[in-house]
């Protein structure tokens, strides 16, 4: 696959990247430039044609000539002054010289324009490559062997480009152009002449020019240049508002209204500035109430005037203090704006603070508390932002952004949190963070695909915070081999054990190009660096187990993706797993002993006795693939002090041939996979245990499995549809795969329309249905397509998107507001985060009055931070301490007269009292209910009740009257228990306040802060009123139980239910989320599902059919934890079967009691329940157990921490414990096994069962039809009183031993009995089996067949018969049999391995038969028989010919003179195995043209002269009788073309080579001829058409005469004479044949000697193969 679009369209940090950046840049400013200083670039336009006119000008009087009219130029410049008149005659003179002159300057302007072009792109270059040096590298870790110590020498750039473009010119080199551009622009204007009269005096060496323009012509072009300004300016502006697809956008706040805190009485005025087009109209809201300035006349007066709007507040009270809100509309849409109002009341000079002591209420988001207590607005901006940032794997990246707050506080520093998609990210080797003060920076030291997503950056300060956000890209690396897959990612390690981890990972989005065949995991042990590979061959499934760690040491892992082009780069390494039991990890990590050191230490104890282990327990088939199946288990219960270890035993479904996987070495784990099963099968599994003592019984057997993928891989998402975002990026939105198990994510790719290449989008899979695309190319279409991942694999693409053209949306993306300040916080957002789609004014934050009051109206420097970390006021504490109430004066009065002296109870308490204190003050007061004359208050409970229990609560009240409140009056003369009390005899619609004192053995506290005021008026809401008094018991790390009471005020009908809210202490209210979704009419509910270690508050909202009320005040925050020590309530059945519910408590004080409760509720009926309670255990005996007992039993501790439990007594558990009652009542002896009868293997019958145990005393009676039978001749039997095996063993088994047999136990007062009835069929079948066994064991004495002959066909397709034979020695023989005649063997059979086997070699029809082989020697023989015939022979037939069929090579093409042959191979060819052609999926039909046969191994399809209707898909089908295999070639395309090309080519050859010219025979090498002699030499030649012939001699061309004749006749016959030979004509010939088709040559050497002399003339030897030539 191509490199993604991001990758080409954004390239990385290097000189090609920022100059490609900065030519576009550079191209922006010249613009804005020329926008700016339009006259000077048509002076230099001007300036530049002079210039180029006086290069092609060369004549040096010309340039004399030029050179002066240009220097009296600048003269007539200098001094306009000169006169006119007197230089008129030099004027027409130089007239034409001044013409080309001003040419000249011209073309020098351009050559200068173009210089300063060049030298302004060169230092913008040089400037840019100053001001982004390359980051300085982390110390790099080392990550793996291959690729973490390569160097990296690469940096992603995080800036914003176009704020460093101006600085590439420095101010001083920016006036120098200006003024040399100007001077040039002035030389333009002269050199038109307009307005401007010459003058000219002449002296002795210089002539001078002075030119004047006129003032009328400087004001008209001085205007002119003005006015230009000014339409480029409002052009400007109008191209800024400008959309290419409309003029209108929406809505656009320039200047927010700012929050003000104010004075009762003063006025107040906010202001605002809108954009937008039609020109919006705005609305101000107060609580998001529309403001009616009419209803209220003076109140408010609301202007707007140019797109500014202003609301007045006049007189400002109380009633004024609320959030308000500017909304802008218009046709494209609405936008609102916040700003928050306090009105502050004065009080005696003072501030009024009893309204505004702190509460635990919500803040608005505008406000924070900061640590100095007093609240406060934070404004947090976000300068020189990191954008979308692309890099790759192996690099640094590094993101930074300033930060500016106001107001500016020098000691309360901000909290700098990143996020990558919505995670908290920590400091790691892979990430680091700073803060520099102003800057905050986060540098990914390695980037991986890991880091891919969303980046938040998040400042916060107090409860008030800022995010900015953009997303992040990393590609893939270059992989070492071309076309190799990207690499892994997200590699994590899954239930680590003690020599057993599961590795998971995810699928890249790269494949290469070719699909990724599978993944290697490798394994490396910490603290060394050498890495081994855990599987041989590639698993598809993304996730495998690694088996065989050594227990206690620590290992880290990384995987690999293959294709075909090779292997990727490894992952990024996992977090290091140590091999250890959960149960110790979890101990190590809670209690570290020793510094880390990559290795653990595990010694186990010694065992203190030799217990053999039970079976385990709760065996089931975890995880399930084509490749593998993993085991879990749970160790059993009876296995002594030592460990244990597992035997694994396997199965195939229906049988019970039960195997030992593990046979050499047990696991450690209880966790184990299996690999090498056959795919498509069923097994069964079981596991043993093992120690010392021995191997256990074993386990349950698992269900059937299936062997095969479980997790199916995802169907296509379906719906792409892509939307406009920005210039560079797209939103696209899809329908997410249905039925999609284990989703992981989503890959995106696009592909520019017709290009045809698709790149991918995110190389992280993205989870949700929505993303945003970025690194477009601006004004290109696109296409798009996704696809699914999970662990199974990737899905097929989705269909692909409609095209689209990548530019701005209207509006350029979000709405102002709707995402509050973050453009780049749409970028990349999946469903996870922020929809800002289809938000409306109710989605935004609403702020309640009282809420704003509570929060803001508290004086900001006399707060101060009280123990409970609440603010509380000076004044408040001034009241109680001069104004006691009477309340706490009659509590204190009442308190002493209770301790008169001579009461000893009272002297006791006076004791006690000495070691405890008053509690501290109630908190949170609430009204539960108000009528007209009185109103129920609830409230909290003192945090510290002083150690001792809380007696009682006095409550007081005060009126409230103009916001002054009056003095304190008591509301009950006796303490009330509850913490809710009626007040009564109170003013209708009248306002009070409250305050609640509590009151213990030591006193009556101090009381509780006035709360907030309340008006008494009739409840008339239809909803109930809130639940109070909420409680939480039973806390634990992941749960606990919350009790409350109903509301005082159920509404207009009772209440139906409740709703449970919970959410983290530290979360806003807006992260409030209900617990159940249905109702419960229970007062009590059990929240699971909490965070150990996490901080948590609840709330319970009550239900009637009108709705929902309002919820109560929250809980104090609990933690989620187990503390050392806690412990449960526990059930037990003693034995005489009674059935209890004890429970223990270690943390008592003298005080302290046992509290139990049913349902939560007091225990009242004592009838069916007994409670015994000894120091600190306390019992709840049920008298009799039923279903009137059935519920919730809770116990608490007083006086403790939250000492707590409970037990729940449901139906089921009701049942178990009643049986187990019973058994503990009446004791049944239990058995590991009821009695059973199995066959020995001489034919003895032995009954047997099993006692889970037997005491020395126990005892056994045998019984055979009623009648005991005892221990004799014919009946053998035993007991062992410690494995309690039971077991009795008959000899023969006989007719008349038909009947029922028993086994009876007694063991004290325990009994047990099983049966066995043996009678008609079941009989007649052990008794059958029972004799086969007897003569079987005799059979066995001599030589004697363990497995009977039977076949297999071999990958040779050879038949090969054999059997298992034991009891074998040298004297053994073995004699083979067909048809009853002997086979002659050739070699004597060795009995190697006790197997037997005959081969028969290319079987055939011929060797059927009924084959036989006997073993015998002198202590017997045995024999075993095959029918190799009729059925027999034809299933044998069958699956030779499959696998004949199997060893079938692919199709091959071949061409050849004739045609074209596809062809296979096979090992051998049977006539059985029917062999048929399809063309096109159309059988084929057999011609002269097309054939097909058989040759030797070789199956073959002939296709002579093809044609082009011959292209298509061949397939060759071979049945072996029941199945067919096929094989397939493509004959088309390519394919057909080059077969077809070499079948013409071959084609033509053959004919060549047939037609040819060629010398047939008839010309010796050699002749040797007497002198004078005739020489006569005759040849035949071929060729079609006729050859032409020439003759050569010592190669030269030789041409007939009378001496030398040459002849051509019949165009067939060459004749070559020499009428007279002489020593001249000795020397080498050749005859040259040729026509179109080649050129063969003929050579000869002819020797002439005279005889008188008897020597020869020389002659060159004739070389090796020079008879013949052929060209």
């Amino acid at each position: 696959m191509s490199l993604p679009f991001y990758q080409r369209q954004h390239q990385h940090f290097d000189r090609a990247y920022r100059h490609k950046e900065l030519e576009s840049t550079l191209s922006q400013y010249q613009k804005e430039e020329k926008h700016k200083a339009a006259i000077y670039t048509y002076g230099s336009s001007a300036y530049s044609r002079e210039a180029a006119l006086a290069a092609r000008h060369g004549s040096a009087s010309y340039s004399q000539q030029s050179t002066a009219s240009s220097h009296e130029l600048d003269l007539a410049y200098t001094h306009e002054s000169a006169t006119h008149s007197k230089r008129s005659e030099l004027l027409d003179k130089k007239a034409e010289a001044y013409r080309l002159g001003s040419e000249l300057v011209n073309k020098k302007a351009e050559a200068y324009r173009l210089g300063y072009e060049t030298y302004n792109r060169g230092k913008m270059i040089e400037d840019c490559l100053k001001l982004s040096p390359k980051a300085k590298r982390a110390k790099q870790s080392l990550l793996s062997e291959e690729k973490e110590n390569t160097v990296l020498d690469y940096v992603v750039p995080v800036f914003t480009g176009r704020q460093t473009y101006v600085s590439g010119i420095t101010d001083t080199e920016q006036e120098r152009i200006k003024e040399s551009a100007a001077y040039v622009a002035r030389r333009n204007l002269f050199a038109t002449g307009e307005g401007i009269t010459t003058t000219r005096k002449e002296t002795s060496s210089v002539e001078e020019e002075t030119y004047e323009k006129s003032r009328k012509v400087a004001i008209r072009e001085k205007a002119e240049r003005l006015s230009l300004k000014k339409t480029l300016r409002e052009t400007e502006e109008f191209h800024r508002k400008l959309n290419e697809d409309s003029l209108l956008h929406a809505p656009e706040f320039i200047i927010k209204p700012r929050s003000h805190t104010i004075w009762e009485k003063q006025n107040v005025k906010f202001h605002c500035t809108v954009t937008g087009w039609p020109e919006p109209r705005l609305t101000w809201y107060k609580n998001n109430v529309p403001i009616n300035v009419h209803a209220h006349p003076g109140k408010y007066a609301i202007e707007s005037r140019y797109g500014m709007h202003s609301l007045e507040i006049n007189k400002c009270d109380f009633e004024d203090t609320a959030q308000y809100r500017a909304s802008a509309m218009n046709v494209k849409g609405e936008l609102s704006a916040y700003a928050s109002l306090v009105v502050k009341r004065y009080k005696k000079g003072e501030f009024d603070e009893s309204f505004f002591h702190a509460g635990t209420v919500t803040l608005p988001l505008s406000f924070g508390v900061t640590p100095h207590g007093y609240a406060s607005r934070f404004e947090i901006h976000f300068v020189d932002t990191f954008e979308v940032s692309f890099g790759r794997e192996g690099e640094t990246m590094s993101l930074g952004c300033t930060v500016v707050i106001h107001p500016e506080i020098k000691r309360y520093q901000p909290e700098i949190q990143w996020y990558r998609n919505g995670v908290l990210i920590s400091p790691s080797k892979w990430v680091q963070m700073h803060w520099s003060g102003e800057r905050a920076t986060l540098t990914l030291t390695h980037a991986n695909k890991e880091d891919e997503g969303l980046y938040t950056l998040r400042v916060v300060m107090g409860d008030y915070y800022e995010d900015y956000s953009a997303y992040v890209f990393v590609r893939d690396a270059d992989a070492d081999m071309p076309g190799a897959p990207g690499s892994p990612l997200d590699v994590q390690c899954l239930d680590a054990n003690k020599d057993y981890v599961i590795i998971s990972w995810k699928q890249p989005a790269v494949d290469g190009g070719s699909p990724i065949l599978g993944y290697f995991i490798d394994k490396c042990e910490v603290g060394t660096t050498r890495w081994s590979q855990c599987n041989e061959t590639p698993v598809k499934f993304a996730r495998f187990p690694v088996t065989g760690l050594i227990e206690g040491r620590s290992y880290i892992f990384r995987v690999r993706a293959v294709n075909h082009a090779g292997i990727s780069n490894p992952s990024r390494i996992s977090e290091p797993v140590a091999a250890l039991d959960p149960a110790d990890r979890a101990r190590l990590k809670s209690h570290p002993s020793a510094p880390w050191t990559g290795q653990i230490i595990v010694t186990e104890e010694e065992p203190t006795e030799g217990i053999v282990p039970g079976p385990p327990l709760d065996l089931h088939v975890t995880e399930a693939t084509k490749n593998y199946i993993v085991l879990s288990w749970k160790p059993p219960y009876e296995r002594g002090h030592e460990g244990v270890m597992y035997f694994v035993e396997k199965c195939v479904a229906g049988t019970e041939n039960w195997q030992r996987v593990n046979t050499e070495i047990p696991v450690k784990s209880p966790r184990f996979a299996l690999f090498d099963l056959a795919e498509g099968k069923s097994y069964q599994f079981r596991v043993r245990c093992c120690n010392s003592a021995g191997i256990g019984e074993p386990s349950e057997a698992t269900e059937a499995t299936v062997v095969g993928d479980k997790l199916d891989i995802p169907s296509a998402p379906s719906s792409v549809i892509p939307t406009r975002n920005t210039d560079t990026s797209v939103t696209l939105t899809w329908t997410e795969s249905k039925d999609a198990k284990e989703l992981v994510g989503y890959y995106i790719e696009a592909s520019k329309v017709g290009s045809g290449h698709w790149e991918p989008c995110n190389n992280n899979p993205v989870k949700g249905k929505r993303f945003n695309c970025h690194g477009l190319s601006t004004g290109e279409h696109y296409i798009f397509r996704v696809r699914a991942v999970n662990a199974a694999g990737l899905s097929a693409y989705s269909q692909e998107s409609e095209a689209i053209e990548v530019k701005a949306a209207i509006g350029g993306g979000l709405l102002h507001g709707v995402c509050p300040g973050l453009s780049g916080k749409a970028d990349g957002l999946t469903d996870h985060t922020a929809n800002w789609e289809g938000m409306h004014e109710s989605s935004q934050p609403i702020f309640d009055t009282d809420a704003l009051l509570k929060c803001n109206a508290k004086s900001n420097r006399q707060t101060v931070p009280s123990r409970s970390g609440k603010q509380r006021s000076p004044t408040e504490n001034k009241v109680s301490e001069k104004d006691p109430t009477p309340s706490s004066q009659k509590a204190t009065t009442k308190q002493a007269s209770k301790s008169r002296p001579g009461d000893r109870s009272a002297l006791e308490r006076m004791k006690q009292k000495n070691n405890i204190a008053v509690p501290s003050p109630p908190y949170d007061i609430s009204v539960l209910e108000s009528v007209n004359d009185s109103m129920v208050l609830g409230w909290k409970q003192p945090k510290v009740i002083g150690g001792a229990e809380i007696t009682g609560y006095y409550v007081n009240y005060r009126e409230v009257i103009g916001g002054q409140p009056g003095e304190w009056k008591e509301a009950n003369i006796k303490a009330v228990s509850e913490r809710a009390y009626r007040v009564h005899d109170l003013k209708e619609n009248m306002t009070y306040q409250f305050q609640v004192a509590a009151a213990n053995l030591a006193g009556l506290s101090k009381p509780s802060p006035p709360s907030k005021s309340f008006k008494c008026e009739e409840w008339t809401i239809a909803v109930p009123g809130p639940p109070h008094d909420l409680s939480c018991s039973e806390v634990r790390k992941d749960s606990l139980v919350l009790l409350w009471k109903p509301p005082i005020y159920v509404g207009r009908t009772p209440v139906t239910g409740f709703y449970v809210d919970v959410k983290k202490t530290d979360e806003s209210d807006k992260h409030w989320k209900s617990v159940n979704e249905k109702a419960t009419a229970n007062k009590y509910f059990k929240i699971s599902g909490l965070q150990e270690g996490t901080s948590y508050v609840f709330r319970v909202r009550a239900a009637n059919k009108a709705g929902v009320g309002k919820p109560s005040d929250p809980t104090d925050p609990v933690v989620a934890e187990t503390r050392p020590g806690t412990k449960e309530v526990v059930v037990e059945v003693d034995d005489n079967g009674v059935i209890s519910l004890n429970f223990e408590c270690d943390q008592m004080t003298a005080d302290s009691k046992f509290i139990w409760s049913k349902n939560y509720e007091p225990i009242e009926d004592d009838s069916r329940l007994t409670i015994d309670t000894k120091g600190g255990k306390s019992k709840a005996i049920f008298k009799d157990l039923g279903e009137e007992d059935l519920g919730i039993y809770s116990c608490v501790v007083t006086d403790t921490d939250g000492v707590s439990s409970s037990y729940t007594i449901d139906e089921e558990e009701m049942k178990r414990l009643l049986a187990l009652s019973h058994e503990h009542k009446f004791p049944v002896i239990p058995l590991k096994s009821e009695l059973a009868v199995e066959i020995l293997e001489k034919g003895q019958v032995r009954f047997w069962m099993q006692a889970e145990k037997l005491s020395g005393s126990a005892k056994v009676n045998f019984v055979f039809n009623d009648k005991e039978i005892v221990n004799g001749e014919k009946y053998k039997m035993k007991i062992d009183h410690n494995s309690g095996m039971i077991e009795m063993v008959m000899d023969r088994l006989e007719d008349e031993d038909e009947g029922t047999y028993t086994f009876q136990l007694q063991d004290g007062k325990a009994t047990n009995q099983s049966s066995l009835v043996l009678i008609g069929d079941v009989f007649q079948k052990l008794h059958k089996e029972a004799e086969f066994q007897r003569q079987e064991w005799f059979r066995k004495q001599g030589p004697h067949f363990v497995e009977y002959l039977g076949w297999e066909v071999t990958p040779e397709c050879d038949v090969l018969l054999k059997c298992k034979v034991a009891n074998i020695k040298k004297e053994t023989h073995i004699v083979w049999y067909k048809d009853e005649r002997e086979i002659m063997v050739d070699e004597k059979h060795d009995f190697k391995d006790g197997v037997c086997t005959l081969l028969i070699t290319e079987f055939s029809k011929k060797d059927a038969g009924i084959y036989e082989v006997i073993l015998k020697d002198d202590r017997g023989k045995d024999k075993s028989i095959l029918k190799l015939v009729e059925g027999a022979f034809a299933d044998l037939m069958t699956e030779v010919c499959k696998v004949i069929a199997l060893s079938a090579t692919d199709l091959k093409i071949q061409s050849n003179e004739e045609g074209i042959r596809l062809y296979s191979f096979v090992n051998y060819y049977l006539e059985d195995l029917r062999v048929s052609w399809s063309h096109n999926d159309v059988k084929m039909k057999y011609t002269e043209r097309v054939k097909t046969g058989i040759t030797g191994e070789q199956i073959w399809l002939q296709i002579n002269e093809p044609t082009p209707n011959d292209k298509g898909k061949y397939i060759l089908e071979l049945f072996d009788g029941k199945t067919g295999h096929t094989k397939m070639v493509d004959l088309s395309g390519q394919a057909f073309e080059e077969a077809f090309a070499e079948f013409q080519r071959l084609k033509a050859l053959a004919i060549a080579e047939k037609n040819r010219a060629r010398v047939l025979g008839g010309l010796p090498d050699v002749v040797t001829i007497q002198e004078g002699k005739a020489l006569n030499l005759t040849c035949t030649v071929w060729g079609n058409p006729v050859p032409e012939i020439s003759w050569l001699k010592n190669e030269k061309q030789l041409v007939g005469d009378d001496h030398i004749i040459l002849k051509f006749e019949h165009g067939k016959l060459a004749t070559f004479i020499i009428t007279a030979v002489s020593t001249v004509d000795s020397g080498r010939y050749s005859l040259v044949v040729k026509n179109q088709y080649g050129t063969e040559t003929s050579d000869f050497t002819v020797s002439v000697f005279i005889p008188e002399e008897g020597m020869e003339i020389p002659h060159p030897e004739p070389s090796k193969g020079d008879k013949k030539k052929k060209v």
